[in-house]
């Protein structure tokens, strides 16, 4: 009797410490974060839908999490407009691909990939006496996580569109490759364009 009432107890611990997981595969919990600055931007949560309950408030797109802001990113064009389902199996697939290929839990990659797509600096024009002159600003942690996103989704359409690679194959590679802080990839070689820019404009 006592051995039945010790696996029970093991197995409702075992659900316990699993909990809810993304996508029915991908534990969202010890997640590691790199970049102090943009941490608090970065929502992880086991959920990649949730109707828009936040579409209304301002800044309150920090509280959803990233990867269903990645989805809502890939909509972002004229061909994905509205087609929340076709975009959220895209990334579904796109992050089997990466762990088939890292073995790594994918919403970590994805977390990395977006700390190393996030510019520091930026350029604003600034009219002096009717003379247009660029300036080199700070960017603020959300706007970093937002163009990080951004790039992403720009380099996964860019490589995909009228091509013969699908879609979470771009995906795929634009995430593994962000992860490695390779300057081929889309997103960290617009992250660092942005930056030289700015650093010519101080």
């Amino acid at each position: 009797m006592s051995a039945e009432t010790d696996a029970e107890a093991d197995a409702e611990a075992e659900t316990e410490t699993t909990g809810a997981k993304l996508f029915g595969s991908w534990a969202t919990d010890d997640i590691e974060f790199r970049d102090p600055s943009t941490e608090r931007y970065i929502t992880v949560t086991p959920i990649a839908h949730t109707m828009g309950r936040h579409a209304k408030k301002q800044f309150q797109k920090s509280e959803i999490s990233i990867v269903e802001r990645l989805i809502n990113r890939l909509m972002q064009t004229e061909e994905n407009t509205g087609k929340k389902q076709q975009s959220t199996r895209l990334v579904r697939e796109a992050f089997e691909i990466v762990h088939n290929n890292t073995d790594e839990n994918p919403i970590q990659v994805l977390v990395r990939a977006i700390e190393n797509s996030a510019p520091r600096e930026e350029t604003v024009r600034l009219k002096y006496g009717g003379i247009s002159v660029p300036k080199a600003v700070d960017i603020s942690p959300q706007r970093r996580v937002d163009q990080a996103l951004k790039f992403i989704a720009e380099g996964t359409h860019n490589a995909s569109f009228k091509t013969p690679t699908d879609a979470e194959e771009a995906l795929a590679q634009q995430l593994m490759g962000a992860a490695n802080n390779d300057v081929q990839t889309y997103a960290v070689n617009q992250k660092e364009e942005k930056e030289r820019v700015a650093a010519a404009a101080r």
